[in-house]
């Protein structure tokens, strides 16, 4: 019988899957893994032209700081990522997956319009990625009390 806990819990694991790969499969568009710029599903096929497109939407940034931004960005999206993938502190880079997908949002708003950050489908990411935080269990936090004391015996 499913229940409201199993599909809870299936939803946990395809929000972490979902976000995590939609962070990574961006990135490998960005070295041209999923094809040349133009191919089909295709948006930057290299480098330069993520670099480029980032310019665009950080327009108000000196151009000497796009690409060290662009390194930063990628960094981050495949440490998020992974850190999905890997099921690891999921509530805060859930959260932290929110916040970058605003500063994404924000950023093609008022660069793009509107229209934009919702073809993408960058709000919903957002919310995809606030309800995962939301629901994703706490990490077990040991009070300083509860944690055994020198010499104690550790299996009790």
């Amino acid at each position: 019988m499913i229940t409201e806990q199993h599909i809870l819990q299936s939803s946990r694991i395809f929000l972490r899957i979902a976000l995590g790969a939609t962070f990574l499969v961006a990135c490998a568009d960005r070295f041209g893994i999923l094809g040349q710029y133009g191919s089909r599903n295709v948006s930057w096929g290299d480098w330069k032209h993520f670099e480029q497109y980032a310019g665009v939407l950080v327009w108000f940034l000196p151009k000497a700081a796009i690409p060290t931004l662009a390194i930063v960005e990628t960094v981050i999206e495949v440490a998020l990522g992974m850190a999905l993938l890997a099921g690891t502190w999921t509530r805060l880079i859930a959260w932290a997956s929110a916040g970058l997908l605003a500063s994404f949002a924000a950023t093609m708003s008022i660069a793009l319009g509107i229209i934009a950050p919702i073809s993408y489908g960058v709000f919903t990411a957002i919310g995809a990625a606030l309800l995962l935080g939301a629901v994703a269990p706490r990490a077990a936090i040991r009070r300083r009390s509860e944690l055994p004391s020198v010499g104690s015996n550790l299996s009790a």
